[in-house]
């Protein structure tokens, strides 16, 4: 496994839109393995293909405390939502920045798991939240854009800053 890099807003890349996974095989199952161990180094708690500039519908998350419960989605497909609910949300492709959101308080998803088998999940509070943040990655959006345009204009600023900073 080996750790990938992680494209950093305002990045055009991160607007692509995945395509779906067609076939579970051998790139697919090295791709889980390096983003997972990505996600962890980062450190983090989800991280779409996307962001590591593979735009196939592949997410990982694992939200749990000791980071040794990953979830693999392969082409998630948020079915149903209900409620609402306001999280702190952040994102490896904008380090540092951290913003409250709304979204759905649950949602119904279904997705392929790594070995290639479809399944269905329920999910509340920070999975939920998680899941429907890098499923959004998967379709081009940043939680950026559920900000005011003044807030995602100064984020973008920081940003260029930050990355201008690094190639210094």
């Amino acid at each position: 496994m080996s750790i990938l890099p992680i494209l950093l807003y305002p990045d055009v890349q991160l607007r692509k839109l995945a395509t779906p996974v067609n076939e579970i095989d051998g790139r697919i199952d090295i791709l889980v393995g390096d983003m997972l161990q990505t996600m962890y180094e980062a450190p983090g708690i989800g991280l779409a293909a996307t962001q590591v500039n593979v735009h196939k519908r592949v997410v990982v998350v694992d939200v749990s405390e000791e980071c040794n419960t990953p979830l693999v989605l392969i082409n998630p497909e948020l079915v149903e939502h209900h409620g609402e609910a306001e999280a702190q949300e952040g994102c490896l492709s904008i380090p540092e920045i951290y913003e409250t959101i709304k979204r759905p308080a649950q949602v119904h998803i279904k997705a392929i798991d790594r070995e290639g088998n479809p399944f269905e999940l329920d999910a509340d509070g920070l999975l939920a939240t998680c899941i429907q943040h890098e499923i959004d990655h998967l379709d081009g959006k940043l939680f950026v854009d559920y900000l005011s345009a003044l807030k995602r204009n100064r984020i973008r600023k920081k940003m260029l800053k930050l990355i201008r900073d690094q190639d210094d």
